[in-house]
């Protein structure tokens, strides 16, 4: 196995036992990074300089035995969340150049941890979007099949990972955004319970949904990157002081007594028949291991996309305000009055669909339409956080498909309702606030990997995680990877 190859597990191990140096590990990635970036494209920024830095400071830390868990692993994260003194643009033209002060607290927490920053990857324009394509600044391929999309909102971390250009990545979860793209490139993919991890630091696009999750190679890789990010923050009002559990030691748990729950809702979306067969196969397996499987009913999963769309642009009509050409970002020079000066800046800063949705969400927020736009899918949201609690009294855990299809052909869905449509499994979950993640449970006829969801009651990520590292045992190790 090759450097680039390994896990975070792996290669912490490997670190600890001084047979390897970060230095030598990061130099290896970033040497990955430039022998296949031309095709994955997956990074906006690579911070050499900074990453060989980072190692350094860490190989100090393993010589001096004062290794964190992360020591000297290379991560990478989504161009969504700041960092200290490295560009951050949310992958949008108006925020191009933007340096920030100060850092995110996930991203600092992973410092704390001893991680090696290696760049920032691409993401879909202030992470609105299903497929990636929606960014001015780098669209990534999927590392399985080139000219299909990674998924979106965070496919440059999910593409990152598949393609080994680092060990294990940081993306963020509004209506999928991680587990779609977990999904579609063969990854695993964790979406925190609301307020388990901080936004602070994040640029905001729904607040009311926004969740930073970790990307990586493997089960326990997940378990280990969640735990360096969980955590209160008093900067975030809204996170949440629950005690964080050591995911890691949950693994390795049988599955015998816990009962899974299969949505029937969630079959009659037009669900392609290798998506299908693949999630199937892996309930199957988990009755032969001794797990109950039960039949549920969310009744109000087709409200979901609706109430999401309505509910996340409002919250990003108001987020975006910021960026008007006068505080930072882009300001477009031509504008002779200051109304002049809003009107170029946004409209040559954003692209179309972040214009799409501001509309949308200005539209719904409006005097005279509140009640009957926000405040009515607001009423649907409360109605799916019901059936959740219905739900999760007949069942530990929900299992179902991540997305109707495997990943689709750049370029193919031109149409913003065909797009929107995609997201239909992954929404229920932020609207809740539950936890979700993806897992790799097979392929397409075409060689596209497929994703397993497994959705958990509130800050039960312990369970979601253990479930997910009995599947992973079942399926046996990976014995495909994408040729690059």
């Amino acid at each position: 196995m090759e450097i680039h190859q390994f896990t975070i597990a792996q290669l912490a191990a490997q670190l600890a036992a001084r047979k390897l140096s970060s230095r030598e590990a990061t130099e290896a990635v970033l040497a990955r990074i430039e022998a296949t970036g031309e095709q994955v494209n997956a990074y906006i920024t690579v911070d050499r300089e900074g990453a060989l830095a980072d190692a350094e400071a860490a190989d100090r830390r393993l010589a001096a035995g004062e290794a964190p868990t992360l020591c000297g692993v290379p991560i990478a994260v989504k161009d969504l969340l700041c960092t200290k003194g490295l560009r951050t643009t949310g992958g949008s033209k108006i925020l191009e150049n933007f340096v920030p002060p100060y850092s995110a607290t996930a991203v600092e927490k992973l410092r704390e941890a001893g991680a090696v920053l290696v760049g920032k990857t691409t993401l879909d324009e202030f992470a609105m979007g299903s497929s990636n394509e929606h960014c001015p600044l780098a669209v990534p391929h999927n590392p399985w099949n080139l000219d299909h999309i990674c998924g979106g909102s965070s496919g440059g971390s999910a593409a990152a990972v598949a393609a080994d250009q680092c060990m294990g990545a940081l993306g963020t979860d509004t209506g999928g955004s991680i587990r779609q793209p977990a999904s579609h490139c063969g990854v695993v993919g964790v979406k925190p319970t609301y307020g388990r991890v901080s936004r602070y630091g994040v640029l905001a696009f729904a607040s009311s949904l926004d969740q930073v999750g970790p990307l990586t190679k493997d089960v326990r890789d997940a378990a280990l990157l969640l735990n360096a990010i969980c955590g209160h923050d008093p900067r975030d009002s809204t996170s949440v002081r629950e005690p964080v559990a050591d995911f890691s030691a949950e693994l390795g748990r049988p599955l015998a007594g816990l009962r899974f729950g299969l949505p029937r809702e969630y079959f009659e979306v037009g669900l392609d028949e290798d998506v299908k067969k693949a999630v199937m196969t892996a309930v199957n397996r988990l009755q032969e291991a001794g797990a109950e499987i039960r039949e549920i009913s969310l009744p109000r999963t087709e409200y979901g996309v609706a109430a999401y769309y309505l509910i996340a642009p409002a919250e990003a009509s108001s987020n975006l305000s910021r960026y008007d050409g006068v505080r930072y970002g882009y300001r477009d020079q031509e504008a002779r009055e200051l109304l002049d000066l809003y009107r170029r800046s946004r409209s040559r800063g954003f692209g179309r669909e972040v214009k799409r949705r501001i509309i949308i969400g200005t539209y719904a927020l409006s005097s005279g339409y509140y009640e009957a736009y926000y405040g009515k899918a607001s009423q649907v949201r409360a109605l799916i956080i019901d059936d959740f609690r219905r739900a999760f009294e007949e069942c530990d855990l929900i299992i179902s498909p991540v997305t109707p299809t495997p990943a689709w052909p750049l370029g193919d869905k031109s149409d913003p309702l065909s797009m929107y449509l995609t997201d239909i499994l992954t929404i229920p979950t932020n609207l809740a606030g539950l936890p979700g993640m993806s897992l790799p449970c097979g392929f397409s006829s075409k060689g596209l990997p497929i994703g397993l969801q497994l959705q958990a009651p509130h800050f039960r990520e312990d369970l979601l995680l253990r479930a997910a590292a009995a599947i992973e045992e079942q399926q046996g190790p990976a014995d495909r990877r994408p040729q690059l």
